[in-house]
């Protein structure tokens, strides 16, 4: 999955050889979750980069119960956004575990993996700025 929708090359050149098991397995809510910690783990890298030198805070990805959060440490404060695997969707909630929103796929007619939050289609760049923007940048 290149981002979040990926067509298999073959799919262009011809479509009766288009490999809709494989890439239907790719577009599973267990393979978009391990992808989606991957993407959140080069986020926090990249913003922790552009921090200032001797910042009072700092961002990491930690393993919370059955998922996974991105955290702030940032003066004796923690703050995080947590992400678990549920049945039909990808739950993000707070820290008090009030969900925010959550994460469904569509695998389309055009052989695309399509990421869905608060009903409409996004990519999943999208999804992780509405998920860590406040946290990543809300005073920092």
């Amino acid at each position: 999955m290149a981002d979040n929708a990926e067509k298999a090359p073959e799919a262009d050149k011809d479509p009766s050889k288009f490999d809709w098991v494989t890439e239907r397995s790719r577009c599973s809510l267990p393979k978009v979750f391990l992808t989606l910690r991957q993407q959140i783990e080069a986020d926090v890298k990249a913003r922790n980069g552009l921090r200032p030198a001797n910042s009072p805070y700092e961002f990491s990805v930690a393993d919370e119960g059955t998922g996974f959060a991105a955290v702030l440490k940032a003066d004796g404060a923690r703050r995080s956004v947590k992400f678990s695997l549920a049945e039909h969707a990808i739950l993000v909630t707070d820290d008090n575990g009030d969900q925010r929103f959550e994460i469904t796929l569509t695998f389309n007619d055009r052989g695309e993996c399509k990421w869905s939050a608060n009903k409409e289609e996004h990519e999943s760049w999208q999804v992780r700025r509405m998920a860590l923007e406040d946290l990543m940048f809300r005073g920092y």
